[in-house]
């Protein structure tokens, strides 16, 4: 570069009043828009937090009505359970029961496991959802004999 080169600078343009005014126009028009965009965002954002918060309370309903049919399921050990089988839903028979039984409940773990066993086999653990109680006895096991008379 030259020693004594010295870089030219323009005088700024000033803008005609006319387009003065149109530029400032569209300035304030897209200021107004940013600022619209800005609350239709907000809005959103509290649409969203209404919807979120509807959804948690449906939720809390769901469960607490879920929940309240529940039945809670005690066992003992030495009582008689029966087991549900959940397979036998792919090949059910007309007829054919969904409890095997009954088994003995050798011991209550925490959180709902129970380990049962029959004489012939080991001890196994299952969930407790998948027992109910076994109801021994009830039904004699003598004939009985109902007399029918005609009607007269």
């Amino acid at each position: 570069m030259e020693d004594n080169y010295k870089p030219t600078v323009q005088p700024q343009r000033g803008l005609n009043p006319m387009m003065h005014d149109v530029v400032k126009k569209d300035v304030i028009k897209l200021l107004d828009a940013g600022t619209h965009k800005k609350l239709q965002l907000h809005e959103m954002e509290e649409c969203r937090e209404a919807a979120y918060e509807n959804a948690r309370i449906y939720k809390d309903r769901t469960k607490r009505w879920h929940d309240k049919s529940i039945n809670k399921k005690e066992f003992n050990i030495g009582e008689k359970v029966l087991l549900y089988n959940s397979r036998l839903k792919l090949f059910l028979g007309k007829l054919k029961s969904r409890w095997y039984g009954p088994f003995t409940v050798k011991q209550v773990h925490p959180y709902g496991v129970v380990e049962i066993f029959r004489d012939t086999e080991e001890p196994f653990k299952v969930n407790g959802y998948r027992l109910k109680h076994y109801e021994d006895g009830g039904f004699e096991k003598g004939n009985s004999v109902l007399q029918l008379h005609e009607p007269n």
